[in-house]
């Protein structure tokens, strides 16, 4: 599968929908006491929950981006508050500030991108060690020294890069575009639900942290949205893993049997299997037989009608029709299958060359080989006397076991004779 084919926008949808949520509260003047005290402890109840969470499933990594983002909320928060109660801001408020904002897109890209290691104890010492370092060197720091180092932080560098529009230091401006690419890279070379959450928090973060003492709450709400992006992103893996097969992207046993508890009266499912599957392993090794299901799978995904392909199991594959009658669907898996049987699987050979252009270049040759691939293919339609999707599922099954003894490479209805099934005659015997 490529990148491009593996990048989803419902990967981002739930992030930016939370973004879009905190930026419209953030922005609403007058708010009632339940909010505003709902506001004042939502960061606290969203870390206790999410990070809770994370740490039951051993996910370190989003644990301590969620750490992360709460020890800079409680740091702003103190110094807004004091803002609120006394009109003016501490003597340290300008320092802790620009800490902050150096020191948050830093530790967010560093935890987002380290990656969960196998000694999941030594993992939590090693995060939880960095954390601690940077924190009190940064505290040392602004204790011993802090006119000194807010004079650092403030200097503006590179001035011909400096604008009005700043409101933050020069420093932190480099530090989050760092991020963002570094973040937006490891997105594209691994799309990943998660990784998409951190992509959209990194961006709610560098939004946030101008407003902090502008609009009231912005720091609540939003510190609330990026911990809720990231448990977000941890629950829709979750999901993923558990409803979506993993080497051909279709969605699994499990969510077909979900699909199939929300099917109405009327519907046809379809049982498809790869004719000779076995003969493909033991011929040609695993790995073509990867190939063989990834391409049946990329086919059937594109069936039309309103079909939904599953994969089943093994070299099993169903397909729903919601809605549909058997009429109606035939002409569209007699397609299908059509489509799979004429398409050659070009082999990638374990000496193929490293550049793309010399092994398509390969491929297109006259010494390529190739493999062909048929399916054969069972359909039943709910029936009055079939009271569940489970029985007509079995019926299908039946079908295409009929369809195997029909000569593969055809598509046989539940109670179809061997003279009715559509199939190739070419394929016979």
């Amino acid at each position: 599968m490529s990148r491009v084919s593996a990048v989803r926008f419902s990967h981002f949808l739930p992030s930016l929908l939370l973004l879009l949520a905190g930026l419209s509260a953030a922005y609403v003047k007058d708010l009632n006491v339940f909010f505003t005290s709902l506001f004042n402890v939502l960061p606290t109840l969203v870390l206790l929950l999410g990070g809770s969470y994370c740490a039951v499933y051993r996910r370190q990594r989003e644990l301590f981006l969620m750490i992360t983002v709460y020890i800079v909320y409680f740091l702003l928060d103190t110094q807004t508050d004091f803002y609120r109660d006394n009109g003016r801001v501490r003597e340290d408020a300008a320092v802790v500030f620009h800490l902050c904002c150096l020191l948050l897109p830093l530790l967010f890209s560093i935890y987002a991108l380290w990656q969960e290691k196998t000694h999941l104890f030594r993992d939590f010492v090693a995060r939880g060690a960095v954390l601690l370092a940077v924190g009190s060197v940064a505290l040392a720091l602004e204790q011993s020294y802090p006119q000194a180092v807010l004079n650092w932080l403030a200097e503006i560098r590179w001035p011909a890069l400096h604008g009005t529009w700043m409101s933050l230091i020069q420093l932190s401006y480099p530090m989050f575009l760092i991020g963002f690419l570094t973040l937006a890279a490891q997105y594209w070379y691994q799309p990943r639900p998660l990784h998409a959450a951190q992509l959209v928090g990194l961006l709610g973060l560098f939004w946030m942290l101008p407003q902090t003492f502008i609009l009231p709450f912005t720091l609540n709400i939003m510190c609330s949205q990026v911990m809720l992006m990231i448990a977000a992103g941890v629950a829709h893996e979750a999901y993923q893993m558990a409803f979506r097969d993993e080497l051909t992207g279709l969605p699994g046993r499990r969510a077909l049997n979900e699909r199939m508890q929300r099917l109405g009266r009327n519907y046809v499912l379809a049982m498809s299997d790869v004719d000779h599957f076995k003969r493909f392993n033991d011929t040609h090794g695993h790995d073509v037989g990867d190939q063989v299901l990834r391409l049946v799978a990329s086919k059937l995904s594109k069936v039309n009608g309103g079909g939904r392909a599953y994969r089943y199991g093994g070299e099993e594959f169903a397909v729903v029709f919601a809605g549909k009658t058997l009429d109606e669907c035939m002409p569209h898996l007699e397609e299908i299958r059509e489509i799979i049987a004429d398409y050659d699987i070009k082999l990638r050979h374990s000496d193929r060359p490293q550049d793309d252009q010399q092994g398509r270049q390969r491929r297109s040759g006259s010494g390529a080989s190739s493999v062909s691939v048929t399916i054969s293919i069972g359909v039943a339609e709910r029936q009055a006397e079939q009271r569940t999707p489970e029985e007509v599922l079995k019926s299908a099954d039946q079908a295409l076991y009929a369809a195997k003894g029909a000569g593969r490479n055809c598509v046989v209805a539940s109670g179809q004779t061997r003279r009715g099934a559509v199939r190739m005659e070419s394929a016979a015997g």
